[in-house]
Parts: structure tokens; C-alpha cells; sequence
């Protein structure tokens, strides 16, 4: 397999991720500089998830009437110069309109490096492909908080920003140079009825999500925008059904793998986007530590992460997605119910290891539903399968910020004790339960789902048909 792409491709999706999430520990020292509260500057980092919302959907559809080399890079030259107008702002209004721009780029980086990727990898070099790109993805959220926090300190905010500009330099030559051109296909007319709804339906969601769980505006506004956008995605729903070549196209869920891993990924997303915005409340509130000494322990997991990508391919080769989905998901959420057993008195060494062996295990459950999810579908499919795909991951995401944060304002309201360990405890039980349920839908698929991408029984395959096989050819099968 060429590691160059995936290479490439993951530096972006590095640098997006960890974007994301560098400026919620410098949101107080960019507040101060522009002259507004840190609370009101939340707003810039829903503004950036609603502008992911509204333009994933849209970024299919370019990818096939452009090429998928061409908006990749177009998408790294928006992102940089959003990155840009956000290191130059000087109010929130600019702030905020900035990193609505900055979310432009990044909505069309991350599916369409998938895209690229799924249309310039070989079916049994998939999985490792994904470990390849995965892995920087997971590592550049835990690395956010405390490069950021360096950052602000000893330097200043505005080169959280800044540093984006020659890694999106070097990107989009590395791009221009390594990765293969990939041909337009033929050009279908734009939905525009199904894209403003879709629009309207994604960031309403994410908005309404947004603000709920981080009140940087009256609850009432993130429900009513929850409720048109749930709204909107009904109409959306029927709309497509109807369209002949709607936006996002909800056949696509006719195929049972496809399916599945949507529908398995979001719930396990749910789960698991939890447990960032918990587990440093946790050691922080409840514990007694430091920003950065907390960053340092949830950083832990990325060394689970980097070891997964070493595995994946063979675990899935000889346990089959199916299996390893089922497994790796139920282990994944016993872990994130460890979490609620830690106390100020456990040993750090075991909570490192904990969060080393779940962070291995979601990764490992990400880079397989990923890998999953493109496993039967065609050519002509893949943009549609990368779009839905970086829609639900968004929803999802969100929705499992939010309902952590409803946890824990439930429990404060019905037990009417502050904010501690019992009320982190039981938000970690709940969110594992939920994590849990993630594997419910590989149970119906077949042992042997996606075989083409997983290697799983092909060589007994082969060697049942052929009568023989060589040693080469058996340990070559889904490498």
C-alpha cells in the first residue's frame, strides 16, 4: 500500500482536528484581547460547527463535478485563510464570521480526503489506509488543549491560528504532488431545494445542540433551532425520496453495511463525544487538577490510538468487521464506565492505562465503521457514502456533548447536590450505556460483511475453491 496518500491526506484532518479543539483553552485570553467575555465567545466555536453543517453536505457533489484533488486543496487554501482573518480579529462579530469561514474549508477536508482516499486505495488495502488516516485525526483533539495552552502562554493566541499557514502551505504541495488525479464524473444538476433544507436541517441540529449544552445564549433559542432543524429534516427526508438526484441520497441506506456502520458509528459518537467534555470537568472539578496536568492524563489515549493502527488489520482479517465491531464496541463502552469508578485517590499510572486501552479500542471501532461503511459501496456511491458519513459524525458528536451536559444539570436538579464525583460517576454510567448500544446493529450482519476490505475467510475461500494456496497468497489476503 502507498502510505503517501493516506500520509497527506491525515496531516490535514491533523490540523482541522486539533483546530477544533487548540482555542477552547485560549478562550479566555482571546476574550480579553477582543473585548468580550469568554461565554459570548462560544459562539465562535458553534459558529464553526454550524458552517461544518451546512457545506458537508454540498461537499460530495463538488468533489464529483470538480475532482476530489482539486477541492481538497481548495478547502486547505480556505481553511488557511480563515485561519488568517481569525488570528486578525478584533470583535467577535469578526471572530465569529472568521471561524464560520475557517468551518467552509474544513467541511469539505474531511470527507473529501475520504473520498480521495476510498477512490485511491484497492479494496483490501482500505483498512490500513483508514488506520493511516485515522489515527492523526483522534491524536490532534487530545493534543489541542495543551498545545494551546502552551501556546497562549508563553507566546500568544494569535499563533494558534497562524501555525496553520505553512502546514497548509506544505499541505496543499504535498497534495499537488503526491496524490493521483482523480477525474470529475459526470456532472448532475445541484439540488438546490434539498441543499437548503439539509442546510437548515444539519445546522439547526448542531446549533440548537450547541447552545443547549453550551449557554452562551437563552436555552429557548437552541430549542427552537433543535426544532426546525428536526423539522427541516423530516421535509428533507421526503424531499430526497422524491428528487432525482437529491443532495444527499437516502438509497444509499438500502445497502446493509452501509447502514449499519452509519447507523452503529452514530450511536457509538454519542457515546464517546461525551467523555471529552466529562473527563476533564472530572479531573478538574472533582479532582483538583490543573488544566495542563489534566490535559497531560487524557492525552494518554492517543498512545492507545497509535497502537491500534499496527492491529486493526490483522484483528479484522481474522475476526471479520462483525465481530470485531461487536466486541471492540462493548469493551469501549466498559471502559468509559471505568472512568466513573476513578477517584482523586486512584493511582495515575491506572488511570493512564485505562485511557490507553480505550483509546486502542475506539480507534480501533472508528477505523473499522470507516472502513466498514465504504466496504460495498460503488464508485458512484462514494460521495454520497463520505457526505452522509461526515453529517452523522457532526450530529452526532454534538449530540453527545449535549446530552453529557444534560446529565449533568439533571442530576444537580434532582439530587440538589453541586457539581462532584457522584454526579461525573453517573453521567460516565449513563454515557457507556448509550456507547454500548453502538454495537446493536452488527448483529444482523453476516460473519463475513465486507470481506473484500477485511480479508476475513477469503483465503479459506480461495483455498476451498482452489483446493490449495500458497502461504504467500494466505497471509497476503486482506493485508
Amino acid at each position: 500500500m502507498n502510505r503517501t496518500i493516506p500520509l497527506i491526506l491525515a496531516v490535514a484532518l491533523f490540523m482541522e482536528n486539533m483546530d477544533s479543539t487548540v482555542i477552547a483553552t485560549s478562550l479566555p485570553a482571546i476574550a480579553t484581547d477582543i473585548g468580550t467575555s469568554p461565554i459570548a465567545l462560544k459562539l465562535a466555536l458553534t459558529s464553526y460547527l454550524v458552517s461544518l453543517a451546512i457545506f458537508i453536505p454540498i461537499s460530495g457533489w463538488m468533489a464529483d463535478r470538480y475532482g476530489a484533488k482539486r477541492v481538497f486543496r481548495m478547502a486547505i487554501g480556505v481553511f488557511i485563510l480563515g485561519s488568517i482573518a481569525c488570528a486578525v480579529s478584533g470583535s467577535l462579530l469578526h471572530f465569529v464570521l472568521a471561524r464560520f469561514g475557517q468551518g467552509l474549508g474544513g467541511a469539505m477536508m474531511t470527507p473529501v480526503a475520504r473520498l480521495v482516499l476510498v477512490r485511491s486505495t484497492a479494496k483490501r488495502d482500505l483498512v490500513n489506509a483508514m488506520a493511516w488516516l485515522t489515527v492523526p485525526a483522534l491524536v490532534g483533539p487530545l493534543v489541542g488543549p495543551p498545545v494551546g495552552g502552551f501556546i497562549t502562554t508563553f507566546f500568544t493566541w494569535h499563533w494558534i491560528f497562524l501555525i496553520n499557514v505553512p502546514i497548509g502551505v506544505v499541505g496543499i504541495w504535498c497534495a499537488t504532488r503526491f496524490l493521483p488525479d482523480i477525474e470529475p464524473l459526470e456532472p448532475r444538476p445541484i439540488d438546490f431545494a434539498g441543499f437548503m433544507l439539509s442546510a437548515i436541517a444539519a445546522s439547526g441540529v448542531v446549533f440548537g445542540l450547541s447552545v443547549v449544552s453550551l449557554p452562551a445564549l437563552p436555552p429557548i433559542v437552541g430549542l427552537t433551532t433543535l426544532a426546525i432543524g428536526v423539522v427541516s429534516g423530516v421535509a428533507y427526508v421526503r424531499h430526497a425520496w422524491r428528487a432525482k438526484n437529491p443532495i444527499l441520497d437516502p438509497r444509499v441506506f438500502g445497502n446493509l453495511t452501509f447502514r449499519a456502520g452509519i447507523t452503529g458509528g452514530t450511536i457509538f459518537r454519542i457515546g464517546n463525544g461525551a467523555v471529552p467534555f466529562l473527563l476533564p470537568l472530572m479531573f478538574q472539578l472533582g479532582f483538583g487538577l490543573t488544566p495542563f496536568q489534566s490535559g497531560m492524563l487524557t492525552f494518554a489515549s492517543a498512545f492507545g490510538a497509535i497502537m491500534m493502527k499496527f492491529l486493526a488489520p490483522t484483528m479484522l482479517r481474522l475476526g471479520g468487521f462483525r465481530n470485531v465491531l461487536i466486541v471492540a464496541g462493548l469493551l469501549a463502552a466498559s471502559f468509559i464506565g471505568i472512568n466513573g469508578l476513578f477517584t482523586p485517590q486512584t493511582p495515575h499510572l491506572l488511570i493512564i492505562l485505562v485511557l490507553v486501552g480505550s483509546g486502542f479500542l475506539r480507534s480501533l471501532y472508528f477505523t473499522s465503521t470507516n472502513a466498514l461503511v465504504f466496504s460495498e459501496i460503488d464508485d458512484k456511491q462514494a460521495s454520497q457514502a463520505t457526505a452522509i458519513s461526515a453529517v452523522a459524525q457532526q450530529i452526532s458528536v454534538a449530540l453527545g456533548v449535549a446530552i453529557a451536559g444534560v446529565i449533568l444539570e439533571a442530576f444537580i436538579y434532582v439530587t440538589g447536590q453541586p457539581l462532584g464525583l457522584a454526579a461525573f460517576s453517573t453521567s460516565f454510567m449513563i454515557v457507556a450505556a448509550i456507547t454500548a448500544t453502538g454495537a446493536l446493529p452488527f448483529l444482523q450482519l453476516a460473519p463475513d460483511a465486507g470481506s473484500s476490505v477485511s480479508g476475513h475467510g477469503l483465503a479459506r475461500e480461495i483455498r476451498n475453491t482452489s483446493g490449495s494456496v500458497s502461504r504467500s497468497e494466505a497471509e497476503g489476503v486482506g493485508q
